[in-house]
């Protein structure tokens, strides 16, 4: 399960905003971000609604169904990049 939480980092200790439903002692992973960074408001957008189309779905499809819909897609996107970069 994962659970994004604001905390305030005080004396070398993190401390959730808000009480979490976790037992005592139990081992959990972290990625740390900057709440101060700015994100724009059409990637939130964009996550938020990707979200919500996830929560929507009957059945998450599993990693072959989406590699198998990827892969009828025409050209290569890593050319595409490398060619509206025009880095190379």
């Amino acid at each position: 399960m994962i659970h994004e939480v604001e905390a305030i980092y005080e004396h070398g200790v993190l401390r959730p905003l808000r009480p979490l439903s976790l037992a005592e002692r139990q081992q959990v992973r972290l990625t740390i971000s900057d709440s101060s960074a700015k994100v724009s408001e059409r990637d939130t957008a964009l996550v938020e609604r990707a979200r919500r189309e996830v929560a929507a779905l009957a059945t998450v499809p599993t990693i072959e169904e989406v590699r198998a819909a990827l892969a009828s897609i025409p050209g290569s996107l890593s050319r595409d990049v490398i060619a509206e970069r025009g880095d190379y």
